[in-house]
């Protein structure tokens, strides 16, 4: 069999299907394999995620991945970090990272060795010029002409382009017929108007602790400011649910009832000034900032009760506009790929193309931050490892 692609879904593929004996030939087009596990989490590499479920993942199929998931769940690769004996440390909502001296290189060294430990080729820069399929598949390339009775794409995405992204995987899937939905940039940064921007001006690099909802749906924690727009963990999630043209709403106080808390502080400090009462609450530049943008000027007890309710209004759900999102040169993932209903959710092979099988990121299916697309990466490969 033959393996396009030496990244997480590519590289445990081939040792899981080493370990049933077949024969693994992996092709990949860059130079160094695995530069997405390497960058992955500053270098830490948020390998999967112990809470991982269904509704951690999108797909225009969202029973699709079920199957997979269930069936290869963290703690099955948990246990393959532990027996590399690769030292982690649980941090938020179960997200698992390396710690200690073990990074992300551990990780790849561990999927490597295990490739080596069943005999598995993995051959870099090669160029793949042409593929046909009668009863084999015959594939041309710039290292020569192989055949095998089984092909698997994991090719990824288009994110982070500099890594070696390309659309190369969706390309083989139209060519033997099957359906590829539309694809966009996911767990990426907004951008804002520049007009915006000016008024942001000096809050880039600043991080602060907000709930941000889109479409129903409201998420907590860090927000970023830079020099383009808004970014952190909250910004890269909730990017998952936004379309151009939609706003999303901030709140900068998610744990008080600012209204109360600013009608109980006009009673206690009334010649205090608005922006450092809010600044007891907020970074002050950021306070500062925002009553710029807004006007609010002077000390609390010049303002009306109206004016407090309104004041109140605007911080805790201020509507924002981004002009788009910073796109595939740093977005974590690629929404959209290869349709899930072209596959069989139980080994990823192809309905239509006997020995043909999609997995990771290059099919429609993309989890949230927190390690859930490293583990889309095993639970994909393992099923259709068992399966070629």
């Amino acid at each position: 069999m033959i393996i396009i692609g030496a990244g997480a879904a590519g590289l445990f593929c081939a040792m899981t299907a080493g370990q049933q004996g077949r024969r693994v030939l992996i092709l990949d087009h860059a130079n160094k394999i695995g530069k997405k596990i390497l960058m992955s989490g500053g270098g830490r590499c948020n390998f999967t995620n112990l809470y991982a479920s269904p509704e951690n993942f999108f797909s225009s199929n969202m029973h699709f991945f079920k199957s997979a998931l269930s069936r290869f769940t963290p703690y099955d690769f948990l246990q393959l970090v532990e027996k590399h004996k690769i030292q982690y440390v649980e941090k938020d909502k179960g997200q698992l990272f390396c710690e200690g001296k073990a990074s992300a290189k551990n990780i790849l060294q561990m999927l490597v060795s295990e490739c080596q430990s069943v005999a598995v080729d993995i051959r870099k820069r090669v160029e793949i010029k042409n593929i046909e399929k009668d009863s084999l598949f015959k594939i041309k390339t710039s290292d020569g002409e192989f055949e095998c009775e089984s092909l698997v794409v994991a090719t990824g995405g288009l994110s982070i382009p500099t890594l070696g992204a390309t659309g190369f995987g969706y390309e083989i899937a139209r060519q033997f017929g099957l359906n590829v939905l539309k694809q966009s940039a996911a767990l990426v940064p907004f951008t804002l108007q520049n007009k915006l921007l000016q008024k942001l001006d000096g809050l880039s690099g600043l991080s602060v602790d907000v709930s941000v909802s889109c479409h129903n749906e409201t998420l907590r924690g860090a927000m970023l400011f830079t020099h383009r727009g808004v970014s952190g963990p909250v910004i890269l999630q909730i990017s998952s649910y936004w379309r151009p043209g939609d706003e999303i709403k901030i709140n900068f106080f998610p744990d008080i009832d600012l209204y109360e808390y600013l009608i109980a502080m006009k009673k206690a400090h009334a010649k205090m000034e608005i922006k450092n009462i809010l600044s007891e609450k907020l970074p002050k530049r950021l306070a500062t900032c925002l009553c710029e943008i807004w006007g609010y000027e002077g000390a609390i007890n010049q303002f009306s009760e109206k004016n407090l309710q309104q004041v109140a209004q605007q911080l805790q759900n201020w509507s924002l506009k981004p002009s788009g999102t910073e796109g595939y040169k740093t977005a974590e993932v690629t929404m959209g790929g290869v349709d899930t209903d072209e596959l069989s959710s139980k080994t990823m092979q192809a309905k239509k193309v006997a020995g043909l099988y999609f997995i990771g990121e290059v099919m429609d299916v993309t989890g949230q931050l927190g390690g859930y697309n490293f583990q889309w990466a095993w639970s994909s490969a393992w099923a259709a490892g068992q399966n070629v």
